[in-house]
């Protein structure tokens, strides 16, 4: 099986700090991996290396048959938007803009038909189960309820991998349970690959496999 990600020799300094140490990392399609470890052992710089967000200095990364350090600016920047998903801790949804919009925007970036976004958008919103907030702002959206939107919108054009840096991280606890069970049943329902950083025991013990990072590499 040809994995989704294959990364070789992955190495990245801040400085003199070298933050990777040439970590190896492979994700087969529909898995669900979790990355653990002590704040500062790299895990979220990796996320962004995987992501496509940041630059290694050295190593190679191909994802769903690309090699992506080859792509050109441009280029990279529409792999970025429909191959990759992302979920952060922070929402980061535009507060100007209502669910339904917020979820729409990647897809209108990729040039995709308004109708077709649209349509596209409100399948997720009924998926996730908040369908009925579609005309709400995210200030009048709960946290969950705000995390839910952010992962519609990562989901819209259908990536091959979703990224999460800590999802639940600013969830209450009966949310945070709610959140983690919806991860895999986007797995259930869309072959989704996706890879978690997180510090919550509970959340990395329902994925396929835990890495943990250490100093830069993984133990």
């Amino acid at each position: 099986m040809t994995p989704i990600i294959d990364a070789k020799g992955i190495e990245k300094s801040y400085g003199n700090l070298k933050v990777l140490k040439g970590i190896d990392f492979t994700v087969n399609k529909a898995e669900v991996v979790a990355i653990m470890g002590a704040s500062g052992a790299g895990k979220s710089t990796l996320l962004q290396i995987l992501g496509t967000l940041s630059t290694p200095d050295a190593g190679t990364l191909v994802i769903d048959g690309i090699d992506v350090l080859r792509l050109s600016p441009k280029l990279l920047s529409v792999f970025r938007n429909t191959k990759t998903g992302f979920v952060f801790q922070a929402h980061h949804l535009l507060p100007e803009f209502t669910a339904l919009e917020n979820v729409m925007i990647p897809a209108l970036i990729a040039k995709r038909p308004e109708r077709e976004a649209k349509a596209e958008a409100i399948e997720l919103l009924t998926e996730l189960g908040i369908v009925g907030r579609t005309g709400h702002k995210p200030s009048e959206l709960s946290g969950g309820e705000q995390q839910r939107v952010a992962i519609a919108r990562a989901l819209i054009n259908r990536p091959a991998v979703l990224f999460a840096d800590e999802p639940s991280g600013n969830l209450d606890s009966a949310t945070k349970a709610d959140l983690h069970n919806l991860f895999f049943s986007l797995r259930e329902k869309f072959d989704q690959t996706i890879v978690i950083v997180t510090h919550d025991p509970d959340l990395a013990d329902m994925c396929d496999r835990t890495c943990h990072m250490k100093d830069g590499m993984f133990e």
